[in-house]
């Protein structure tokens, strides 16, 4: 299998060429230590590294671990890194200050968070029933039926901790499920296969009119495109930071309270470090005012203060400017495809309606595994999803439109052997 040694359609190199050329986020490219002469698409899964972090985890290893020890925790500002670098996200997911904790892994966090749905949606109808209001018990726990696989065991946890029973609804048929009976929903904002965005707005105003509340998983939007959870009333969220938010392998996850729900919020998980008063070391609990109630035990501080680091590259950042060069890539790289690839040997998954795609390409085709490999040997990292979808993730900061036409240059070559 060999690309051909001719371009086809050379006036989609030029247009690339132009299109980087006039991109005002462009030189952001400079933000990050990228290998040379590779193209990656996989940054919705492993974000490329931002040059500024391994100084950075190198102080903090030889400084202030190494020679400051555990004063760091106040004169470094270790313990209070989960609410501060969660401030430092809350504008890319449109937050207003003191609503995200940093820590755990997505998992922990949305274990604590369905558990904290359901407990606050048992508070309140106990509270109604008190008053005389009565009303059908909540007792289902509606879970996206694509989601990625843990969210379904973790839903399927919290359920049985909750007594409520996981009902798996296909996204298109949420609001038809939607009833008296609804406790909790939990949707993914971006389909991790197909990359298709749901419509966090609409469904979260569906799922508060249904008197439920509505958790989102935003692994895969956070720094890819706007989100707004202050302003379409999100109940609770999370999210990884290892993909568009580049904060590494393993990185901290994030868990977003709205301010109307931080002070009821029970946490499944409570922690000295949600405690009101940690260092008084007291037996009973008392949890801590606001978004802190989402911490449990000490801060994974290495890995915490790189992704801080990390976090530094969107200085200056203009999320709807990232959305709409996310778009135009996507489209981009959709109209190379088109003209290179063969007829018939690939079909885009990934909606083509701006309004429904997320920041990624899915592409269905035959021996989609051993496609992949040879892409990666050739310099173009994707990723595979089983059985048949090649996944390109395009994060705005680092890649360009030349790196689009490459790959789907690329593709052909292998595909058309």
């Amino acid at each position: 299998m060999s690309e051909p040694t001719t371009n086809p359609h050379p006036d989609l190199s030029i247009r690339a060429a132009e299109l980087d050329a006039a991109d005002e986020l462009f030189k952001l490219r400079e933000r990050f230590a990228l290998p040379e002469g590779v193209v990656y698409l996989d940054g919705n899964s492993l974000g490329a590294l931002p040059a500024a972090v391994p100084g950075r985890v190198a102080d903090v290893v030889a400084r202030e671990w190494g020679e400051l020890l555990i004063r760091s925790w106040d004169e470094s500002g270790w313990w209070t890194a989960p609410e501060r670098i969660g401030d430092l996200i809350a504008p890319l997911v449109g937050a207003a200050p003191g609503r995200i904790v940093v820590g755990d892994s997505t998992s922990v966090n949305l274990f604590k968070a369905l558990v904290g749905a359901a407990r606050l949606v048992a508070a309140r109808g106990a509270a109604e029933a008190g008053g005389g209001s009565g009303g059908e018990p909540r007792t289902e726990l509606i879970v996206d039926a694509t989601t990625f696989p843990t969210d379904g065991y973790i839903a399927a946890s919290a359920a049985r901790m909750t007594g409520l029973t996981v009902v798996p609804v296909e996204p298109a048929e949420l609001l038809a499920a939607l009833g008296p009976r609804t406790a909790v929903v939990l949707m993914n904002h971006v389909d991790y296969r197909s990359g298709r965005l749901h419509d966090l707005p609409g469904l979260t105003a569906a799922v508060r009119a249904a008197g439920a509340l509505a958790v989102w998983d935003l692994c895969h939007s956070a720094g890819a495109l706007p989100v707004g959870l202050d302003a379409h009333g999100v109940d609770l969220a999370v999210g990884c930071t290892y993909k568009y938010l580049n904060g590494g392998p393993g990185s901290p996850a994030y868990l977003y309270i709205a301010e109307r729900h931080q002070a009821a919020f029970d946490s499944p998980l409570p922690g000295w470090n949600s405690h009101a008063e940690p260092f008084a070391m007291s037996l009973g609990y008392v949890p801590a005012d606001g978004a802190l109630r989402g911490r449990v035990g000490t801060p994974d501080i290495l890995s915490m203060l790189s992704l801080e680091a990390a976090l530094g590259v969107w200085d200056g950042v203009d999320v709807e400017a990232v959305r709409a060069k996310s778009l135009a890539l996507t489209d981009f790289f959709l109209e190379c495809v088109e003209a290179y690839v063969p007829a018939g040997r690939v079909e885009s998954v990934t909606p083509a309606a701006h309004a429904e795609r997320g920041s990624q390409v899915a592409l269905r085709t035959d021996d989609a595994a051993a496609v992949m490999k040879e892409l990666i040997a050739r310099g173009v990292i994707g990723d595979f999803r089983h059985p048949d979808v090649l996944r390109f993730g395009f994060t705005p900061l680092y890649v360009g439109f030349a790196d689009a036409e490459r790959a789907a240059r690329t593709l052909a070559g292998i595909l058309s052997a």
